[in-house]
């Protein structure tokens, strides 16, 4: 027997984690990005990292043809970028007030994350309603700031002790 959807969902609030928004680029879809928590090293030689993706997401379908994608590690500042790619808007509005580059990939980079990797789609597996996909890393953006976090069903902020 396995536990409860409800038990499970206040458990998995528990676990504080970085907010992402993964981004590709498709001839077929064009720019795609959403919101993901689900995201992990995999390996650092190769390095490898995943993210695991709804299947019935649009951005899945565009990393599917493009066969990249981008992890774009977001800022504390950046919690109306969180909101704007988890949904409610076209895929075209969540770019155009986020400010882009296009990466070696192909894959979009957003200009004000902490961090962004992009990869080259390695494998993909099939987990009950998600996709974990596995990228290997073909370049990366490292730039200052603090990491935007999500815990207990809410942004919060990492807090520095001196």
């Amino acid at each position: 027997m396995t536990v409860g959807v409800d038990d499970f969902k206040k458990a998995m609030q528990l676990w504080a984690s970085g907010v992402t928004v993964v981004t590709t680029c498709s001839e077929k879809f064009g720019l795609q990005g959403m919101t993901v928590t689900a995201f992990s090293s995999v390996s650092i030689n190769p390095p490898q990292v995943l993210v695991c993706i709804n299947e019935s997401a649009d951005t899945g379908m565009g990393i599917q043809e493009s066969q990249c994608f981008a992890v774009n590690v977001l800022s504390s500042t950046q919690q109306d970028v969180s909101n704007q790619f988890a949904g409610g808007s076209s895929q075209e509005q969540r770019f155009e007030n986020t400010p882009w580059t296009k990466g070696i990939t192909g894959a979009p980079i957003l200009d004000n994350s902490i961090m962004s990797l992009e990869c080259k789609v390695i494998e993909k597996i099939h987990a009950s309603t998600h996709w974990i996909i596995i990228g290997e890393v073909q370049d990366s953006v490292c730039r200052s700031g603090k990491p935007l976090l999500y815990y207990q069903g809410a942004y919060q902020q990492l807090m520095i002790q001196p």
